[in-house]
């Protein structure tokens, strides 16, 4: 493995007449968008491209909109390009049965922002000071001299508002990259309520219930505070992932706590665990000691057991 620049990532993608974009599981925006903006660019350029996640769960309709989309494949459907890109992986792992792709490249990449991301590609464009994996993608387009048209500049731009909380956590940078979006023909006001101001009714009976069993634990954290709330598998059953991962972004506001924790069972006794903080508080070293990673102020890990066992084994680390 290699560090490397956008530059370097730019030259291997310029030889390359097949391309294979692995995005990570439970896909988010910022990696079905950077992918798709990668793939949009290579497609353009005559490159043979696929764009492929592990489809444990579905890919939200909001993302399956977004354009490029019909570059998209099945998992089991995946070719496997002898060059391989891995777009907000943080690990190989987080590829899941696509990890296996990644593995059997002959040249392989990964760009990504994850401060965990300790490399497992030949070449890693890794930068955890950028707000998204998204804004390393433009500037791997911007080395392969891409224009930025409304299509690619949509798919940059549904990672850089959903990673950067509609801009609350942005770096200075992230708004100037956002106009030069914005410039390129991105719908912003559509696009901002359909990722982040848009739930099914059934949303809010989740909430509710959720947030009714929420806990405050004022001393954890060396007296920072921790809020959490617990999504039960028969309440998650019933949502997509993206629905429920919103949740720590309302449970995260309380105002006696500097980290935030959101456990939800995605099967009968395993669970995975959404951590955020404010200001002071690195969650990354909190996730590792669980196996997990993320960023400072963003990090997560999977757990097994019940739910107050897998909430001790998080109060006994902290």
């Amino acid at each position: 493995m290699t560090a490397s620049t956008s530059a370097a990532v730019a030259r291997e993608l310029t030889d390359a007449p097949a391309v294979t974009i692995l995005c990570h599981v439970r896909p988010d925006a910022d990696t079905i968008g950077s992918g798709l903006a990668l793939g949009l660019a290579l497609d353009r350029q005559g490159v043979d491209v696929e764009v492929a996640f592990p489809d444990t769960v579905a890919l939200p309709s909001t993302l399956a909109g977004l354009p490029g989309s019909t570059l998209l494949v099945a998992a089991q459907e995946v070719v496997g390009h002898p060059v391989v890109v891995s777009v907000d992986a943080a690990s190989l792992g987080r590829l899941d049965s696509l990890a296996a792709v990644f593995t059997a490249a002959e040249r392989s990449m990964t760009i990504d922002h994850h401060a965990s991301n300790t490399g497992f590609g030949d070449l890693d464009l890794i930068d955890a000071a950028a707000d998204c994996t998204a804004v390393l993608v433009l500037s791997v387009l911007d080395d392969l001299g891409v224009e930025i048209d409304d299509d690619i500049a949509t798919c940059l731009y549904a990672g850089l508002v959903t990673d950067t909380g509609s801009f609350r956590w942005a770096r200075p940078e992230s708004f100037r990259i956002a106009a030069r979006l914005l410039d390129a023909g991105v719908d912003a006001r559509t696009w901002s309520r359909n990722l982040l101001d848009s739930h099914p009714f059934r949303w809010f009976e989740m909430v509710a219930s959720v947030l009714g069993g929420a806990r405050l634990v004022p001393e954890a954290c060396r007296g920072e505070g921790l809020v959490y709330a617990i999504v039960g598998h028969d309440v998650l059953s019933g949502m997509s992932w993206e629905e429920s991962e919103s949740v720590v972004d309302i449970v995260r506001t309380a105002n006696e706590a500097e980290v935030a924790a959101v456990f939800k069972e995605t099967g009968p006794a395993t669970w995975t665990v959404s951590l955020r903080s404010k200001r002071r508080v690195d969650l990354v070293p909190i996730a590792a000691a669980h196996g997990g990673g993320g960023h400072r102020h963003a990090s997560g890990y999977s757990d097994a057991g019940t739910a107050d066992e897998v909430v001790a084994h998080l109060l006994e680390s902290l």
